[in-house]
């Protein structure tokens, strides 16, 4: 969808529906554009910050948020691990606003996997129009438009607006219909990483279990990540049918939504309840 330019949504007639923390002109002037590598949790919290009146450099954002970087030049078992963490997580991003604000702004997250009895857009409405600020945590790499590249990474992205049929973010600047964000809010804790990623840093000297020494994760082995490289490796001298192999995450899908702490609806947000299953018996590979 293309961004208009005006206040970017037309309310009539969709009560409820619909609601913004900026125009799409003033999230133009207002927005912080991706401020390093891996760092778009922390860019997330500069603006929610903003929208709360609390000015925070660049700098002491990607501190509080104790951003964590990929290992590139890591052998494959170390590279792998630092993959699954690279970036941070709602918690890394609850805590980092919390410190970057001195105390001021607390977070609370609402995972939206598995699946949820929920109507995105108006409940983000619902606390947009209230006066949080919503920063969604979603898997890239499902709903890819076809014929485009499956992204590298999750995203971290916050959310100045919702339509009944579209959810405005930023970092970048983007609107996004319902429908996809909503798929990549209810993703398993996986990621996706790219045949050559895995198959340049392959050497006589990488474990055959081709995994992170130390690591506790049990989704390592159920997801038999070494399994699927020596399927990757055996494919090499034929045609390659494995794009990816899929690893665990440290991410969980959802949306944080940030207040300032000693108002009325900072105690809201910590009192409200968890967002009940669409089904209860529903499985996760790992979460």
């Amino acid at each position: 969808m293309e961004l208009d330019g005006g206040n970017g949504y037309n309310s009539e007639g969709e009560e409820g529906a619909a609601a913004m923390l900026w125009t799409i002109d003033e999230a133009v002037q207002r927005q912080t554009l991706q401020i390093g590598a891996s760092a778009c949790g922390a860019t997330a919290v500069v603006d929610v910050l903003q929208v709360l009146g609390i000015s925070v450099t660049a700098e002491d954002a990607d501190r509080c948020v104790q951003t964590r970087l990929r290992q590139n030049e890591a052998p494959l078992p170390e590279y792998l691990l630092s993959r699954s963490q690279a970036g941070a997580t709602h918690q890394q991003l609850v805590e980092g606003a919390e410190r970057a604000s001195g105390g001021r702004v607390l977070g609370r997250f609402f995972p939206l996997h598995p699946s949820r009895q929920l109507a995105l857009v108006p409940w983000l409405a619902s606390w947009i129009r209230k006066g949080a600020v919503p920063v969604a945590t979603m898997n890239m790499q499902l709903a890819v438009p076809e014929g485009e590249e499956v992204p590298d990474a999750w995203h971290h992205q916050l959310i100045f607006g919702v339509t009944p049929s579209a959810v405005y973010m930023t970092n970048p600047l983007d609107v996004v219909s319902a429908q996809v964000v909503q798929q990549r809010l209810c993703s398993d804790s996986v990621l996706l990483v790219r045949r050559e990623d895995v198959l340049q840093r392959l050497t006589a000297d990488t474990p055959v279990s081709v995994l992170p020494q130390g690591h506790t994760d049990p989704c390592w082995d159920i997801l038999d990540v070494a399994g699927q490289v020596r399927q990757m490796v055996r494919e090499e001298e034929n045609d390659p049918r494995m794009t990816h192999i899929v690893i665990p995450a440290a991410y969980k899908s959802g949306v944080t939504l940030f207040a300032l702490k000693d108002t009325a609806l900072g105690q809201e947000l910590l009192l409200a309840p968890d967002l009940p299953l669409l089904h209860s018996d529903t499985l996760r590979v790992c979460a």
